[in-house]
């Protein structure tokens, strides 16, 4: 499976120490790791962070042909803090390189020489303008390949109207309970919330094919074919949070282009985003065998 991945490259701050990140380039090392071929559009700066960032792309195998890299603007970071429950908090630092996207016939062509089965995204980069009009004028350019929306919502960092506007592109959505049940109660204030009203609402209105709930331990929901099913997640001792959700949408992904049933995409997708959980960073080392000894012990179970 070929996959253009667009948006940001970040380095999230910890208190100790920094790690590269960012919703696209997490979900992109996943996809890489399970034997995809990904090329990811993003910008750094001409900094010291934007060059380290570029060496950690290249070690984590991921190719940077379609990484531009901006003068003056610096590369992005997220100053990340981490509550009791092992959940991450963002405070991202604005303007960034990667809101400096450039498009030009010569880069459309590129992408499309690449043949790409589908095409993911988010909201955070979508917030500045001409990245949004790069991302609309790929559809145009691209007819026929699939879009992965990978909400990911950010605190002071989205709208509902860009957010219907990236619903409309998204052959499948994927976000988290929370985010569910805001965007239900801005559009459908006088019902009362479920998982169920809100995906066939959101469905019906902006034509996503598959919708992906993410419910935190508790696993996920996915909705498909007007119906929607609930699939457990896995007991770990969290670390922390960070990219768990974004392996989550690469595991799913891979297993929805391998024609997997969704009961053991959704298992693939659980395990392998429990078990980034479980371990510290964004994009820590885990190995196949790991997430499927997770899956056996969990059907044996």
């Amino acid at each position: 499976m070929q996959i253009i991945s667009i948006g940001e490259i970040l380095w999230d701050v910890f208190p100790k120490g920094e790690t590269l990140g960012g919703a696209p380039l997490n979900f992109s090392a996943t996809a890489q790791r399970l034997g995809n071929s990904v090329a990811l559009l993003t910008a750094v700066g001409a900094d010291v962070r934007g060059m380290q960032a570029i060496e950690r792309m290249h070690d984590l195998g991921l190719s940077t042909d379609l990484v531009q890299i901006v003068p003056n603007a610096a590369t992005g970071t997220a100053i990340v803090s981490v509550d009791e429950s092992g959940n991450a908090n963002y405070a991202i630092q604005r303007p960034a390189a990667f809101d400096c996207l450039t498009s030009d016939d010569v880069l459309f062509s590129r992408i499309e020489s690449l043949h790409p089965d589908w095409i993911y995204f988010g909201t955070l980069a979508q917030t500045n303008p001409p990245n949004e009009m790069l991302l609309h004028r790929l559809v145009q350019r691209l007819p026929g390949i699939q879009y992965f929306y990978d909400m990911n919502l950010r605190a002071g960092h989205w709208n509902p109207a860009l957010i219907q506007r990236l619903s409309g592109l998204a052959t499948v959505l994927k976000l988290n309970e929370s985010e569910a049940e805001t965007l239900f109660q801005l559009t459908c204030s006088s019902e009362k919330f479920s998982l169920e009203r809100f995906c066939r609402h959101w469905s019906s209105a902006y034509g996503s094919k598959i919708i992906c709930i993410t419910l935190g331990s508790k696993g996920c929901a996915i909705f498909s074919n007007n119906t929607i099913k609930l699939f457990a997640g896995f007991t770990v001792d969290v670390v922390d949070t960070v990219g768990a959700g974004d392996t989550f949408a690469a595991a799913f992904l891979h297993g929805l282009h391998q024609d997997w049933s969704t009961e053991r995409t959704a298992l693939f997708a659980n395990a392998l985003g429990s078990l980034v959980a479980s371990r510290a960073g964004a994009t820590p080392q885990w190995t196949i065998d790991e997430v499927f000894q997770m899956m056996i012990a969990e059907r044996l179970s």
